[in-house]
């Protein structure tokens, strides 16, 4: 038997697909260099891997969680130069990424739960009604608050400041910046762009009990809602497109010597790689809507940009989006929206502006502010995605359903509900996997070896041939076992043998 488990055991090991990836060697674009690469170079520094961790563990830029286990994961790595492992980090399947963000999710639903502070008619803690300063963390309000009724002339320009890079940029020594400049095209619409956020998010919020409600006017006519007020853009000439894009999500943003740092976040998606003992790693996406607002040709109007997503900040809400995205990250349009699409689309998202909200103002001992137990920034999409099209074509989605129980956001519940669960352990179809991607030409991804894999995969798909690594190793694991049992056979009739030779 000790030899039959050896054999088992020596087997199982070849046949589990985490065999060392080797990054390919490949040009990169202009200006860019792994993070590998910036990390030769500066990891003997004395103290930069320690400023750079505690960016990544304290700053809430980037799309995944920092969990303890991921940053002494991230440590080893670059401590160990090991850069071929730092250049595919952490490369976890999400049920490898779940277990500390997950349980905390579950503590605190059961001990808000147990101690009732969802238990008035309000479903808001016992302690008193939403104010601006409780809801403040979560949603960027601007300069309006809760306790006051007022109204917003959007028919006068914007006059807060324009775009700064203040607060967005961080310098950290030896070369390394970590925030993005502005957008050429974009930035100059700031004013108007962060005005425009601002009035959706407190429009959003009118849906809270016991607050003085906000009204936009534009035009002669007004607006209660978010919906409302692109009706009324509209009506009063103004060119709306929502858009349902996806990017590679920039985990670093960071710069060194003025150079991109390319620093995907990888995930191990459970699909074989055709003739390869492994897994095909992805890069997670960034999902958001974005809305673009142009003013009549005719008469002055508003132009501007925002976008609206669940983000590592624990926000769920519209934002600016006049930063200069990194090249490497490309980006792509799943699903246009104009006209009453468009109205419908942003109905849907104020409501999970307020699902948030009420989900903030009953659980804020939540850590990150609910991301992952929540979602991640593709949850919300998906299910809207899903609403909108009968699918959905986004991965990972990380949502506890069980949190999603307030009786007032039924519509957004339900849609919850409707949308993959992958922190349950299911297997991403590949629809979901090329649907994330940020472009559907493969030959315009520049990040080593992914556009080889990927293209690999999508010809197996496409034949009908693909398979998971759980499915090969299933096969290697019964080759296994029949062998063993030809071995055990032999040596029974070898002992038997023997015996009567005796």
């Amino acid at each position: 038997m000790c030899a039959t488990a050896a054999v088992l055991s020596l087997a199982l090991l070849g046949c589990r697909g985490d065999e060392t990836y080797v990054v390919p060697e490949e040009p990169l674009p202009p200006n860019t260099i792994l993070l590998s690469g910036m990390m030769r170079e500066l990891s003997a520094t004395p103290g930069f891997t320690e400023t750079l961790l505690s960016q990544l563990n304290g700053n809430k830029q980037g799309p995944a969680l920092m969990s303890p286990d991921l940053i002494h994961r991230l440590r080893e790595l670059i401590l160990g130069k090991d850069w071929q492992g730092l250049d595919r980090f952490p490369g976890w399947t999400i049920q490898g990424i779940n277990p500390t963000v997950k349980l905390a999710g579950h503590y605190v639903a059961k001990r808000g739960d147990k101690e009732g502070t969802a238990s008035s008619t309000d479903g808001l803690p016992k302690s008193g009604a939403v104010t601006t300063e409780r809801i403040q963390p979560y949603i960027d309000l601007g300069p309006y608050t809760l306790e006051k009724a007022e109204t917003v002339d959007l028919d006068k320009p914007s006059t807060l400041p324009g775009f700064t890079t203040e607060g967005i940029v961080t310098a950290l020594g030896a070369g390394v910046e970590r925030g993005d400049g502005p957008n050429p095209q974009l930035a100059p619409m700031h004013a108007e762009s962060q005005r425009l956020a601002d009035v959706l998010n407190r429009l959003s919020l009118n849906e809270l009990n016991g607050i003085a409600r906000a009204t936009a006017v534009i035009d002669g006519q007004t607006a209660l809602t978010p919906e409302g007020l692109i009706a009324a853009l509209m009506a009063s000439g103004h060119t709306v497109a929502v858009f349902d894009a996806r990017y590679f999500a920039n985990f670093g943003h960071f710069h060194f010597r003025g150079q991109e740092v390319m620093m995907p976040f990888w995930i191990d998606s459970q699909i074989a790689i055709p003739g390869e003992k492994r897994s095909l790693l992805v890069p997670v996406s960034h999902a958001e809507y974005e809305w673009e607002i142009r003013a009549p040709k005719d008469k002055p109007g508003i132009n501007a940009n925002v976008s609206w997503y669940f983000g590592i900040d624990g926000k769920s809400e519209f934002r600016t989006m006049d930063t200069q995205d990194q090249a490497w990250v490309l980006g792509r349009h799943a699903h246009e929206y104009r006209d009453k699409d468009a109205i419908e689309v942003t109905r849907l998202v104020g409501r999970m502006v307020v699902a948030y909200a009420h989900q903030h103002l009953r659980r804020p001992d939540l850590p990150f502010g609910g991301y992952y137990p929540l979602g991640v920034c593709q949850d919300g999409v998906a299910a809207i995605e899903k609403k909108m099209t009968g699918k959905d074509t986004l991965f990972p989605n990380t949502a506890e359903i069980s949190l999603f129980d307030d009786p007032r956001d039924a519509e957004v519940n339900a849609m919850m509900a409707e949308i993959p669960k992958d922190h349950e352990g299911g297997l991403p179809g590949p629809e979901r996997i090329f649907g994330s991607l940020p472009t559907d030409d493969l030959s315009a991804i520049t990040i080593p070896g992914l556009a080889q894999d990927l293209t690999r995969v999508k010809t197996a798909w496409q034949e009908g041939s693909l398979e998971r690594t759980t499915t090969w190793m299933h096969r290697m694991l019964l080759r296994v076992i029949g062998a063993t049992a030809w071995l055990l056979l032999a040596g029974v009739a070898l002992w038997r043998r023997r015996r009567k030779t005796h």
